[in-house]
This record gives C-alpha cells, structure tokens and sequence, in this order.
C-alpha cells in the first residue's frame, strides 16, 4: 500500500452518501454515490461499511488503486453529538481508510463549501433538515437537526409523514378529500387506505422521505392539502434561517448571507422557491447565494485547513 496526499471527502445523508477524491490541492479527481450513511441508533459499523465502501471505489476510479488517502473527511447526518461521531471515527479507523480519519457534520461540511471561513448560514433540507451558520465574529452555531422522532421540521421526512396523515384523515372523512390519497396509493403500491400502516412498519425513513416528491408533484396539480403541507414546511424551514439570523447577526434586518442545499432545496425546485420568497419578508436581510453547494467537496476544504475531529 502506498500512502500519498490524496484527500477524501464524504457527504452522508439518510438518503445518499456522496464520496469525492481529491489532490493536495483539493482539484477533484472523481466522485462516487451510494446508500444513506447517516448515524441513526448504534449503526456505526453499518455507516463505516457504507463509507470504506464507496471509498473505495471512488479510489479505483480515479486509478488509485492500493493508495492510503492522507486524510478521510466525513461529514454525516447524526454526527453532533460525541457519542455517535466518536463511534463513527472508531470504526472507519478500524477499516483503515485513511491515515487520518475526521469526522463531523454535514452542516459543517456544507457551510465550508459554501463560505469557507467566511460568515453565513447554510440552510439544508433533505430527508433530515438542519441550519447551521458562522457569525462575522467566528461563532458557530446551529439551530434543529433534532432527528426524526421529534425534529427534522420541514425535511422530506417531515412533509412525507404529514401528507400520509392527511391521506388518512381524508380516507377517514376527518378531512376534506385531497388527491394525496390517490397519489400516495399509487407510489407505495397499496390498495387500501388500511395498507399504509403495513407499509410504514416496513419502510425505513429514506422509504417514506422517498415520498416527498409525490407531495410535491399533487401540490402542482392543484391540490390545496399538498400545497399546505409544502408551505408549512417552508415556513418551519425559514424559522431556522431567523432564528439563526438572530444569534449570529444580531437582527434578522441585518446583512446575512445564506445558501441553501440539499434533495428538496436544489435550485428552481419548488420547495426552494417557497424558502426563497419567504425569506424576504420573514429574514429581510438575508442574501441568497445562488451557486450550487457541495458538502462532500466542502469535507475536501475542511481536512485541508486541518479541521481536528469534532470540530463543530
């Protein structure tokens, strides 16, 4: 085996993991895709498989094959708190994927990529959500990314678990019909309204988050339930962008830089745009970045300026 400077950068999502490989200069050779990565309960081993793996592979792409990366730089979902990020860090050491292993959080690899040192606020919203930002005086800082039981506000998640309730409350008669239920049907492959309950039991969260398109989609066709559920999410989403405002800018008025990535906020989709017009009366100050982010190169900056693991 040979050890060189090559830099690996990880990006994982409870939906996607995303891998780049890149120089000492952090010029990308190459970038790979596989399964979700995220830290959900004692899944570290599953989570360090998944990463060694695509590893890897984005390694034998770029014709690296038998070198040891200088640095692996994995920014996961579920890696704030120190128990699971340390578990994480443990068993990628134990694969031997790099010489060095660090391990953070995705917000923290997105907010690198999209300010550098920079101040500003990374708003995500894939199947998880979470804001993270720097203030012009080198605060950190976060707001939710409180996971999926009782957190996650806004996320794909989020609108896909709601939008199933309002299938059922309208199956029910609860609730107004609404064309979620057709639509739902169709996508989980049930016959009944009853079938949904099977269904979930049997579906991991990326499954149901999976369902946030059709949301999506049954809002553009007209429906006022879907479009509800889609403006609820935008308003929760915006609520981490002010509250973030607030701590590290003083005042929402106040100048403040903001970028948005992840699944459902990619730019022209619909649930960006909601964010996006919200924004200007709910976080007047705000500026939007408009270039496309990229956490998994952001990993790359991050192991270049040396960041130590747990450096969030």
């Amino acid at each position: 085996m040979t050890t060189t400077s090559i830099i690996v950068g990880v990006d994982g999502g409870g939906s996607k993991t995303r891998v780049v490989i890149a120089d000492s200069t952090g010029h990308v050779l190459t970038s790979v895709s596989g399964g979700p990565s995220a830290i959900r309960k004692n899944n570290a081993d599953e989570s360090a498989d998944t990463i060694a793996a695509l590893a890897r592979d984005g390694l034998a792409t770029a014709g690296l094959h038998g070198v040891v990366p200088a640095v692996l730089c994995a920014g996961v979902a579920g890696a704030g708190r120190d128990v699971p990020r340390k578990a994480l860090q443990r068993a990628l050491r134990a694969r031997e994927v790099a010489d060095d292993v660090v391990v953070t959080t995705d917000a923290r690899i997105a907010l690198a990529d999209a300010f550098g040192d920079g101040a500003g606020i990374i708003l995500i919203a894939g199947t998880g959500s979470v804001a993270f930002g720097r203030s012009p005086t080198d605060e950190l800082d976060r707001c939710g990314g409180w996971g999926p039981p009782f957190g996650d506000e806004g996320s794909a998640l989020w609108i896909a678990r709601r939008a199933l309730s309002a299938a059922t409350a309208s199956a029910d008669g609860r609730e107004p019909d609404t064309q979620l239920l057709g639509a739902l049907l169709t996508a989980t492959q049930c016959d009944e309204p009853e079938d949904f309950i099977a269904w979930v039991q049997g579906a991991t969260d990326a499954d149901v988050a999976a369902l946030a398109p059709v949301v999506i989609r049954t809002a553009e066709n007209g429906d006022q339930r879907a479009s509800t559920l889609l403006a609820m999410g935008a308003e929760e989403l915006v609520l981490h962008v002010r509250t973030l405002a607030r701590r590290l800018f003083g005042d929402e008025r106040a100048a403040s830089a903001v970028a948005m990535t992840g699944g459902l906020l990619g730019r022209g989709t619909p649930m960006r745009k909601l964010v996006e017009h919200r924004l200007k009366s709910a976080v007047p100050g705000a500026v939007v970045h408009h270039d496309e982010i990229d956490p998994a190169r952001g990993a790359v900056r991050l192991a270049l300026r040396g960041a130590t693991v747990g450096d969030d």
